[in-house]
């Protein structure tokens, strides 16, 4: 027997498909793990995105909301996953936070994750309850500087973009105001909208219904423009506190070593879906910037983004509550 003939029978004789050894992708649902409870901003934009993401891929996406310790647990599972592509992780700004605030994480944020596509950005909003006696961001500053700490505002978790927004208004204003850190910015919300908290910083997708419903009150945009969804909502910059610019963008990864073939599959995918004319205009609506960046785009966003908030936790002296 050639020797040509031996391989093709021992391949066979074995289950081992020919063809550089590989399945086809994708060859069953893909598990989306979103390491933020449920309702949130994360969530929002996994369940919007999750049909015509199934539909260009031709299978299933299944959400997996896996909340807790800033994201890290949901991270950890998708980091430990098995790395064909058939597990992803949504992740936000918090990624690139959580290094400078965790020391042992239990994985490696550099090595552990492969980019896939920064799919879409938001600026955040400044929005307070109805009670609170404050229709402007200086006169929400009075109020805070009246009284020192019995403010607080909500985060979606230690080291959230929320979070940080907060911090950055407590050292430009120069105020001192409680962070209450919750399992994403979902619950943050729904106590922010019941009263249990006074304020927050979060994104169109988490806030905009609340805000046009008045639910909430909005401020303040921390964007260097207005948002077109709130074109009567001053910039933190107008509203007389300049270099409050913060903003949440979201991105898909995946476990290290998953094939490029794979990768570049998912990132097509998401790029079509995110461009698509309806999808991007009901993204417009909601103020969200569609991006879908390849791989190595977001590897480099990645980590100037881990150096500008390793710099500004040292600067603040930010600390796990």
């Amino acid at each position: 027997m050639r020797t040509s003939a031996r391989i093709i029978l021992f391949t066979s004789l074995i289950g081992i498909p020919l063809a550089g050894f590989a399945q086809p992708f994708p060859s069953k649902p893909i598990r989306l793990i979103v390491p933020f409870s449920t309702g949130g901003s994360a969530d929002t934009l996994a369940r919007t995105t999750q049909t015509p993401l199934s539909e260009v891929l031709g299978q299933p996406i299944v959400i997996d909301n896996r909340g807790g310790a800033s994201g890290t647990i949901g991270t950890d599972l998708a980091a430990k996953a098995q790395p064909d592509g058939h597990t992803i992780l949504l992740v936000t700004t918090t990624y690139t936070v959580i290094p400078s605030l965790m020391k042992k994480l239990p994985y490696d944020p550099r090595k552990d994750l492969a980019p896939v596509s920064l799919v879409v950005s938001q600026p955040n909003i400044l929005a307070v309850h109805p009670s609170v006696p404050a229709k402007t961001v200086k006169e929400l500053v009075a109020l805070a500087k009246a009284k020192p700490n019995t403010l607080n505002f909500a985060g979606g978790g230690n080291g959230s973009s929320p979070h940080l927004s907060g911090e950055l208004l407590k050292i430009v204003a120069g105020v001192q105001i409680t962070h209450v850190p919750y399992k994403g910015s979902g619950p943050a919300v729904t106590d922010l909208i019941g009263g249990h908290v006074h304020m927050m910083f979060a994104g169109p997708l988490a806030f905009e219904q609340h805000i046009k419903a008045g639910r909430l009150r909005a401020l303040a945009v921390a964007a260097n423009k207005r948002s077109p969804i709130l074109p009567q909502v001053p910039t933190m910059a107008e509203a007389g506190y300049p270099g409050i610019e913060t903003g949440t963008w979201f991105a898909i990864l995946a476990p290290a070593n998953t094939p490029k073939a794979v990768i570049n599959t998912l990132h097509q995918a998401v790029f079509k879906v995110v461009h698509d004319p309806n999808l991007a205009s009901r993204f417009a609506k909601l103020g969200v910037d569609v991006v879908g960046s390849g791989p190595a785009e977001l590897g480099r966003h990645m980590e100037a983004e881990m150096t500008k908030w390793a710099k500004l936790v040292r600067q603040a002296g930010i600390t796990l509550d």
